[in-house]
């Protein structure tokens, strides 16, 4: 980072309408997500001077719930870069915190797609008017065919199985097994993952991400404003950023996404190795997606994702605690994501995870993915 420029720590957080929101609005249960977190910085909502959030259905988002909420920021932004954007907003969000824009931003999300489906039909849309997504005219079942794309490939280079893609879910339900917030908390088999329905070959139903409701929110500070604030601030020691195509046929290389760089920003950054993280919180909006992150973000080398995710690693006792929330197989996915790593990832550093927490949790990587592997966001998070 600049030595002119400060970094920033987490606050509060805040979860809202895990699941099914029972009959809520997205901006009720991202109202809800918001004042939990403003509650427990220490804030009011009249102290936050700085909103960050983004919508996948609502151009004009951040002007509804800043409405909504009844403040008034010093500076907005809703900038969308899918799954991701929320990991992207942290850096956002220094970068303004830094020129002296504002000193509280509260950074939210949330949708209610299980109780009140309507991307499907504004992605449809979109998809009719932009000729420049040349898979359209094919009909894929996007995203899920995008990603199929990307995990047959990897199994043809690579000799990746669909055993090691399945044991991503299952060990992902075993995580969520130890979540009350997790909406799928039923055992998992690796068999069950396999014999599931084939949705877009070689991914089953169960290799898919939930539809689900959910709202996160959190908010983020000047360091050293932080200290004075929250008994336990969470420091956001780096942020990368990067994001290289939009649809899957212009993916320079299947096998290799912009996390690569993303991550490599990031731990340049923070001055760290994979080595030094504690725990790790990765998009997984389809199994294949962690595999290809863990090698990219350098966990383990190009095309030994498979057999590094295999007999329960990553599972909990495992020795590689991954998505200790339960993920987006698991836990929850309504629509974008990566607001919900960012939470769990604080409730781990805080130790404040309960059957799930892990040991001597000091640090952490939040990772997240928007689009078709398209734009890849990566930051580490430390205990200040």
């Amino acid at each position: 980072m600049n030595n002119s420029s400060e970094t920033i720590s987490i606050l509060g957080t805040g979860l809202a309408g895990m699941g099914h929101a029972g009959g809520l609005s997205e901006q009720e249960i991202i109202a809800r997500a918001s004042h939990q977190a403003v509650a427990a910085s220490g804030l009011k909502m009249s102290d936050i001077d700085g909103l960050i959030t983004s919508s996948l259905t609502s151009p004009w988002w951040v002007m509804r719930m800043a409405e909504y909420l009844g403040i008034t920021p010093k500076f907005s932004d809703s900038t969308m870069f899918g799954g991701s954007s929320f990991i992207a907003d942290l850096l956002v969000a220094r970068l303004a915190i830094n020129a002296g824009l504002c000193e509280n931003v509260l950074v939210c999300y949330g949708a209610t797609p299980r109780s009140a489906p309507s991307s499907t039909a504004v992605n449809n849309m979109r998809a009719q008017l932009d000729p420049q997504l040349y898979e359209h005219p094919y009909k894929a079942f996007n995203p899920t065919s995008s990603y199929a794309f990307a995990a047959g490939r990897h199994m043809h280079e690579f000799g990746t199985t669909r055993e090691q893609l399945a044991e991503v879910a299952v060990a992902a339900r075993k995580w969520a097994m130890l979540n009350p917030d997790a909406f799928k908390r039923t055992p998992l088999t690796i068999d069950e993952v396999l014999s599931s329905t084939m949705i877009s070959d070689p991914l089953t139903a169960l290799d898919c991400c939930l539809v689900t409701d959910g709202a996160a929110a959190f908010v983020v500070s000047k360091t050293s404003v932080a200290r004075n604030r929250h008994p336990l601030p969470i420091e956001v020691l780096s942020v990368g950023h990067s994001h290289q195509h939009r649809q899957i046929s212009s993916m320079a290389d299947l096998t290799v996404t912009p996390a690569a760089e993303s991550g490599r920003q990031a731990f340049k950054e923070a001055g760290m190795r994979p080595s030094d993280i504690d725990v790790v919180q990765l998009y997984d909006a389809f199994t294949i997606t962690p595999i290809l992150f863990l090698e990219d973000l350098g966990f383990c080398g190009k095309g030994e994702g498979g057999s590094f995710v295999s007999d329960g690693r990553i599972a909990p006792g495992g020795g590689f605690p991954m998505n200790t929330n339960g993920g987006g197989l698991s836990c929850g996915h309504p629509g974008m994501y990566s607001a919900f790593l960012v939470v769990e990832a604080v409730t781990q550093l805080r130790n404040e995870a309960g059957a799930r927490q892990v040991d001597s949790c000091q640090t952490a990587l939040v990772h997240g993915n928007g689009g078709v592997l398209s734009s890849e966001a990566t930051a580490i998070l430390a205990r200040a």
